[in-house]
């Protein structure tokens, strides 16, 4: 039995670290069994390649340099933690994958997006997300909840970089409309929720039928 791999996508501050839990819980209560991870991380090298590219005390690293090391620890993911769970028919839900790397160091740094791709290509090892959610929000709006705590050596980039960022992340949702749905996520953390857990419930229903009818038959659904 293979599982489900879903992502969570969009710039930094737009609200996917609030809706990953949420949404655990609504797959579990249709009897899903569930693993969530992030990127970058999920792994005990992982997170170690994550401190290094996070920390505001980081200087001068090169592009290429960034998408290097996300897909060092891209790789490890995969082949520790997310493989391992699909072969056993279980859903892996991510903060972020692949695509992040496309639209953060592709479009964002202005690498090539071809090179960018094949690079996560090697580091993927076959695996691709069967859904992805992107949390698209005004990148004003997000920065500005971003900076309400101190910011990481990311975040600390400036709004025309966010720009490039978040028309990545849209060309990619254009190209790839059979994966990638767009959640706004300027609406209430009520409505946004709605519209994600819609969207895998969506997805769930053509892959899973009989599991999505235990939600539709619940009482509180």
């Amino acid at each position: 039995m293979t599982g489900y791999f879903i992502t969570l996508e969009g710039i930094d501050g737009s609200g996917k670290t609030t809706h990953l839990g949420f949404l655990k819980e609504m797959l579990s209560s249709i009897g899903f069994r569930v693993v969530l991870t992030r990127e970058p991380g999920g792994t005990a090298l992982g997170e170690k390649i994550r401190e290094i590219l996070l920390d505001p005390s980081t200087r001068g690293m090169d592009p290429m340099t960034e998408v290097l090391l996300y897909n060092a620890a891209r790789s490890q993911l995969v082949k520790e933690v997310i493989q391992p769970a699909l072969q056993r028919g279980l859903v892996v839900l991510s903060e972020r994958f692949a695509d992040s790397t496309i639209a953060y160091q592709g479009y964002g740094l202005g690498l090539p997006v071809d090179i960018v791709r094949s690079v996560n290509g090697v580091a993927c090892n076959g695996v691709y997300p069967d859904l992805t959610l992107l949390f698209d929000l005004d990148v004003e709006i997000a920065r500005a909840r971003i900076l309400k705590k101190v910011p990481d050596r990311v975040e600390c980039r400036d709004v025309d970089y966010y720009r490039r960022v978040r028309e990545g992340y849209l060309t990619i949702a254009g190209e790839e409309t059979h994966r990638v749905k767009i959640i706004d996520a300027s609406q209430a953390i009520e409505e946004v929720r709605r519209r994600a857990t819609q969207a895998v419930l969506d997805f769930v229903r053509v892959h899973s039928p009989s599991r999505s009818k235990e939600r539709d038959d619940s009482p509180s659904s």
